[in-house]
């Protein structure tokens, strides 16, 4: 039986339309916690020009698979192991995707990712990151608010991440806020890029 996830099926195609705009000239795009697999199917079934790489902790491989067997897609890979604190798998991609990982993630984890993905995309390659951000400290709704709570409770080193505290990490690793899109239900999708210099 295949996972499932409500919120993927919700959040898809608002998703979809920002990375139609985005990521217009990707080839290979990384997807870094792919979790059920339902983005990459989707993704990739609607964006066919580009190759998507799934990719998410060693338990998770085998949702992710399924659903890419009954999808049939081409131009998705099988999916693969990359945890972000790791060693990455030696692999290129232009563009990156990620969806509901920073809050999930230890704060040290998200700035393996930011500095993983600062060395490893092309000038102008772009990461594009969805989920809920905090804002100067403030969080944009009180359901964030609750959510944030929930999620510390739950495991302290994680929680909804602050936009400054995002910016001030990219920008150590050579990556610029290029775009910030609000999203359905009080999430945002970040646009980061590698400087071109």
């Amino acid at each position: 039986m295949k996972p499932y996830s409500e919120a993927c099926e919700r959040n898809q195609q608002p998703i979809l339309e920002v990375l139609l705009k985005e990521f217009a000239s990707a080839r290979t795009v990384l997807e870094i916690g792919s979790g059920t697999g339902q983005h990459a199917v989707y993704f990739g079934r609607a964006m066919p020009q580009l190759v998507w790489q799934p990719s998410d902790l060693p338990e998770n491989l085998a949702g992710i698979a399924a659903w890419l067997q009954e999808a049939r897609l081409t131009n998705v890979r099988a999916p693969i192991v990359l945890d972000v604190q790791g060693a990455w798998p030696d692999l290129e991609f232009d563009h990156a995707f990620s969806a509901n990982t920073a809050h999930i993630m230890s704060w040290p984890a998200v700035c393996a990712m930011f500095e993983q993905l600062g060395r490893r995309l092309p000038p102008g390659g772009r990461f594009a990151l969805y989920g809920p951000f905090s804002e100067g400290g403030h969080h944009v709704s009180e359901s964030n608010a609750r959510f944030d709570q929930w999620l510390r409770a739950r495991d302290p080193a994680s929680g909804v991440r602050d936009l400054e505290d995002l910016k001030a990490l990219a920008a150590r690793h050579g990556l610029a806020l290029l775009g910030l899109y609000p999203m359905p239900a009080n999430n945002r999708i970040l646009i980061w890029a590698k400087a071109s210099s």
